[in-house]
């Protein structure tokens, strides 16, 4: 093998929970060119990755690879790299796509999704190691996220816990703004400093629970935001600059744990058993109710399944992390 093109998954949690798989193919190929085809949104990450080599235009591939393996499951993935004249293709056999590939896969069911991708890159023949996602942040990039958190007013030396309201999926994956807001007030009366992280889809849910703390009187002097004001790197460098995260279930979730941070995350729709973070010292906190998991973007009920998680339980979680 002398230069691979891995095309990546077009989310940030699952982009970080194919870094085992990805790790995998590096011990294998050591001296091979592993070049990541990512969307625009994605491509960053890869950057501070350090089994990658380089990052290509998922769009514009050539034929100047070995071969292709695709993460996703689309069919418009297996047919770019048909289109480029890769010789080499490899995939799950998913979405009607099996004749376009050289080698496809009979996909694993029932699986966490760091196994999902892990499993591929065994059935090619590729032994699997660590199944923990890991992500060097280096010096640089720790210091510019240390930089950002300074101009945000954070001192450097309050214990800083980061607070990932969003979720890119949809509204029933939230966790209420008001509960967020009491969170940080509590968080704050034990000398903690918050600090809101997302992306710039993020703000309107941000802006909710700025209000909410006004609303509900929560002495939060700490509470800081920096939604929409980081790229990928720099959301790895603030984070590896926290104490923990508490977030819904997200990609600012799995790439805080792939940093080493102490993740508390509020599952409702979505099935923890196949998105948890992987690693020690995450909580993993959730109201059964015999809806969940559903897996809708929108609940059709009354949302209770995150409603009813109460903020002093989260709060406890958060505390026990620090």
């Amino acid at each position: 093998m002398n230069r691979l093109v891995i095309l990546a998954p077009n989310w940030l949690g699952d982009a970080v929970m194919a870094l085992p798989a990805i790790a995998d193919l590096r011990r294998e190929w050591p001296r091979a060119d592993i070049i990541v085809a990512a969307r625009p949104s994605i491509a960053p990450l890869f950057r501070i990755v350090g089994e990658v080599n380089g990052i290509a235009d998922v769009d514009h591939l050539d034929h100047a690879f070995d071969a292709a393996l695709l993460l996703p499951n689309s069919f418009r993935s297996a047919l770019l790299v048909k289109r480029a004249r890769i010789p080499e293709r490899w995939g799950y056999r998913t979405q009607l796509r099996g004749a376009l590939l050289t080698r496809a896969i009979d996909p694993s069911k029932g699986v966490h999704q760091v196994e999902y991708y892990q499993h591929l890159v065994h059935a090619l023949g590729v032994p699997n190691g660590p199944i923990e996602p890991r992500l060097t942040v280096p010096d640089a990039v720790r210091e510019a996220g240390a930089r950002l958190l300074a101009d945000a007013g954070w001192d450097g030396a309050a214990p800083l816990v980061a607070l990932a309201p969003g979720a890119a999926y949809g509204s029933a994956k939230r966790w209420p703004a008001e509960s967020f807001a009491e969170l940080a007030g509590a968080l704050a009366s034990d000398g903690v400093q918050c600090v809101m992280i997302g992306s710039a889809a993020d703000a309107a849910t941000a802006s909710d629970v700025a209000r909410a703390v006004d609303a509900g009187g929560h002495d939060c002097v700490g509470l800081r935001s920096l939604v929409g004001k980081t790229d990928l790197p720099t959301l790895a460098g603030v984070l590896a600059n926290c104490r923990a995260l508490v977030t819904n279930d997200s990609g600012a979730m799995h790439l805080a744990a792939a940093c080493g941070v102490a993740v508390t995350a509020v599952f409702g729709p979505t099935d923890e058993r196949a998105t948890r973070p992987i690693g020690d010292g995450h909580t993993i906190i959730t109201h059964e109710v015999w809806c969940r998991p559903c897996m809708l973007r929108e609940c059709p009920l009354d949302h209770r399944c995150m409603l009813a998680i109460a903020p002093a339980d989260v709060t406890v979680a958060a505390r026990r992390s620090l």
